[in-house]
């Protein structure tokens, strides 16, 4: 076990915070849940986990800290990140400025996107966010010591894998109940509209920053 448990308590609750806290991945499970139903979200979300999951598996071999020690790969991971966010916030925009549809049923897409296509979505929108990456490193660091053991990497990494299924698909069944469906369809443009935006400015944010 690790020499201090204390260590392992602060990183379980930097990963809550880290998780938890509203950003593209978490807007996303909210509006695809309350839109689309608790499948879909259910769907997303299991991408986000794994690409959570996936991360914090390079963070603890030390792949991420090598991938951000050159400036270069960083910058072109940041641009791709924020290149997808935006794509996100064109959508949202446009749903944004679509009329409701009087006849359409709550929970429910006029088009259909398979479990698979929107598992591909979450796992991709959460590599592509180096926010993620650094935020995994950031953990690790703070949660491993030079004489740590594989027993103290799968303990971090199995309770914030279980707290990221918590967390994210717990958003997913939250947003999806009937009151949340109900508050969706009434207000659904101004959702969309704020989702517009967040993504739009996260996006920006990581096209034009710099290392």
């Amino acid at each position: 076990m690790l020499n201090n448990l204390y260590h392992l308590l602060i990183v379980y609750m930097a990963y809550v915070v880290a998780a938890g806290s509203p950003g593209p991945s978490t807007m996303r499970i909210m509006g695809t849940a309350m839109q689309q139903g608790r499948q879909a979200a259910l769907a997303l979300s299991a991408g986000v986990v794994t690409g959570s999951i996936f991360l914090g598996i390079m963070a603890a071999t030390g792949i991420s800290a090598l991938l951000a020690s050159y400036a270069q790969a960083l910058v072109i991971l940041k641009v791709l990140g924020g290149c997808y966010l935006l794509y996100l916030a064109f959508k949202a925009g446009r749903g944004a400025l679509t009329p409701d549809q009087p006849d359409a049923a709550p929970g429910t897409a006029r088009r259909p996107i398979s479990g698979l296509s929107l598992y591909r979505r979450g796992l991709l929108m959460h590599l592509s966010n180096p926010k993620a990456i650094l935020a995994w490193i950031a953990l690790v660091t703070l949660g491993l010591c030079l004489d740590v053991s594989a027993t103290d990497v799968i303990l971090i990494l199995a309770g914030c894998a279980v707290l990221s299924v918590t967390i994210f698909f717990g958003y997913a069944v939250v947003f999806s109940t009937q009151p949340m469906v109900r508050m969706y369809r009434r207000a659904r443009r101004g959702i969309e509209g704020v989702l517009a935006v967040s993504f739009g400015y996260a996006g920006l944010r990581l096209v034009l920053s710099r290392i």
